[in-house]
């Protein structure tokens, strides 16, 4: 029987000293293949950090800057700080050198906290507000020194406040310049509190970290979440592929995990849906309704053995599923879940548990948190905004945009439209941002038109755009899928002869059959590079809204 935590406060201090107290002896923090760090030996470290904070000058609300991937040493560093009375700046471990400068300047950090892997990129940085850089791997000083000598009980002695700002957490995000988002205490630890209510967890529970833990999505459920509830913790030493992923999943066998959709669609196009493409019976077969349920089923029953054996929750967020993919998943009774929300959210705005999941559906409101539609059109699909005790503050030392998203009573506009349905369930249909508006003056939504191109089993990844008033596909090709079943065609497309332009007329119009007619393609160009994308595996789409010039 599962049993909900009360915290006298919603303070992160609160949360870290219940669960040192309550759950001593059980194993928190580890690598894969490392040696756990027992609850009571993390809150040590964490008392221990904070007093190295304070001694090199730090007060109440200073700022902390920690650039650093996964380990446990991340979570200490965290800790000591956010329940300290200190305030942590994560920096995402992918931000370039200037996107890292321009952070520190922005926020006015005193310490800055790096990994000896990151600590290249954050070499010579001009910072007048520095004080001192520690090493996250042993803590040692890199530079700064102890100016005073204080007790633990010293440290100690500030009353964090549920309305004290915890984190200032700058987003790469998929439109332009990062913004400072201003999180409080309560604002952090009501979303981990209230993750109970979507899917409940104890001590026993076993979590595979390897989304970035300075993203709010994998930083409030992946890790605050199991540490409330005294779950342990681990995490990946290398970047999550196949070939790290599927041992760490055999060691450990996860109960609870963490992805984005670009994980699973990955799964599933390479390991589900290329194995039936590959001949016309093939095809014909997987698109019986019998036995493409069944294929999926024991499809389900492999992958599950692959993650171990014993998973129970494998929560997909921070872009939208692809509908054939959630279809798969569903019958082949993978127990996916699915969340909704953005950082100014803490993440957390709609969720769906594994026996709650419907497809295409984000899930119903968070416990505690309202949701409404603002002016909807007339299929219901308006802009979604939110209220509740997990929006955040400000963005910081940025009034103007601040008043853009929070209106005086309290709603958050999340510049995402949507629409619910009877039962108040949530779909998200797009971005606002990126919505474009057609000839007729009819919604035409990307991501949508995205879903159906990457369903092409020789695309891996695609955007959609407006040029000169018309819709063009810029598309990442799978060439070792087309190399299996277009004779010659890596040639073809290298070399841009005669033959791969017919190729690509011949492309466009197989993908503008299943469009329809408000969604039609003037051209299709093929990228020869990845798309940047952002922590949560989105596509930076600021980055190609100028017309890319095809060869």
């Amino acid at each position: 029987m599962y049993r909900k935590i009360e915290l006298r406060s919603l303070t992160l201090r609160e949360l870290i000293d219940n669960s040192v107290s309550k759950f001593t002896s059980y194993p928190a923090v580890s690598f894969v293949n490392g040696n756990s760090l027992t609850y009571g030996e993390l809150g040590k470290k964490v008392d221990e950090v904070s007093l190295l904070y304070y001694s090199i000058g730090l007060k109440p609300g200073d700022k902390i800057a920690l650039f650093s991937q996964n380990m446990p040493n991340w979570v200490i560093a965290y800790f000591a700080a956010v329940a300290k009375g200190l305030v942590i700046v994560p920096i995402l471990p992918d931000f370039t050198r200037q996107e890292v400068e321009n952070v520190l300047l922005h926020s006015e950090c005193k310490v800055l906290v790096v990994s000896n892997k990151l600590r290249p990129r954050v070499e010579e940085l001009e910072l007048p507000a520095l004080e001192a850089k520690i090493l996250v791997n042993d803590f040692s000083l890199i530079s700064g020194e102890i100016t005073q000598k204080l007790t633990l009980s010293e440290v100690n002695s500030y009353l964090v406040k549920e309305e004290d700002v915890a984190a200032i957490i700058y987003t790469s995000g998929t439109t332009g310049r990062p913004k400072g988002v201003v999180l409080t205490q309560k604002n952090i630890t009501f979303v981990a509190s209230k993750s109970f209510s979507i899917f409940p967890i104890d001590h026993s529970d076993v979590f595979l970290s390897f989304l970035p833990l300075s993203h709010t999505y994998e930083n409030s459920i992946g890790m605050l979440y199991p540490i409330m509830y005294g779950a342990s913790i681990n995490f990946l030493e290398k970047p999550p592929t196949a070939s790290s992923l599927i041992p760490a999943m055999a060691t450990i066998r996860p109960t609870m995990m963490l992805s984005v959709p670009l994980i699973m669609e990955k799964l599933y196009k390479s390991q589900v849906k290329s194995k039936f493409s590959k001949s016309p019976l093939s095809r014909a077969i997987y698109k019986t309704s019998f036995f493409r349920i069944l294929i999926h089923h024991i499809a389900g029953k492999k992958l599950k053995e692959t993650f171990g054996g014993r998973l129970k929750f494998f929560g997909i967020g921070g872009a939208k599923l692809d509908a054939r993919v959630e279809r798969f998943l569903k019958e082949a009774g993978f127990p996916y879940a699915i969340g909704y929300g953005l950082t100014e959210t803490a993440p957390l705005i709609a969720g769906a548990a594994p026996h709650q999941t419907k497809l295409q559906s984000t899930g119903f409101p968070l416990e505690g948190v309202t949701v409404k539609i603002d002016n909807p059109d007339k299929k219901g699909v308006g802009e979604i905004w939110a209220k509740g005790p997990n929006v955040m503050r400000e963005y910081y030392k940025n009034q103007n945009a601040t008043f853009d998203v929070l209106t005086q009573d309290g709603w958050f506009k999340t510049g995402d439209y949507g629409k619910l349905d009877k039962k108040n369930r949530l779909y998200i249909k797009g971005r606002l941002k990126n919505m474009i508006l057609g000839a007729s003056g009819e919604n035409i939504y990307p991501e949508d038109i995205e879903s159906i191109i990457n369903n092409n089993q020789y695309v891996s990844e695609s955007l959609v755009i407006e040029e000169d008033g018309f819709l063009v596909a810029k598309v990442i090709l799978d060439i070792e899928s087309l190399e299996k079943n277009i004779e010659h065609i890596k040639t073809i497309v290298e070399e841009k002869t005669e033959k791969y332009y017919e190729w690509r007329s011949n492309f466009t119009k197989e993908l503008n059959l299943k469009l329809n007619k408000v969604s039609q393609l003037k051209r299709v160009d093929i990228m020869e590079v990845p798309f940047e994308k952002t922590a949560s595996q989105k596509i930076k789409r600021f980055l190609y809204t100028k017309p890319i010039r095809v060869k």
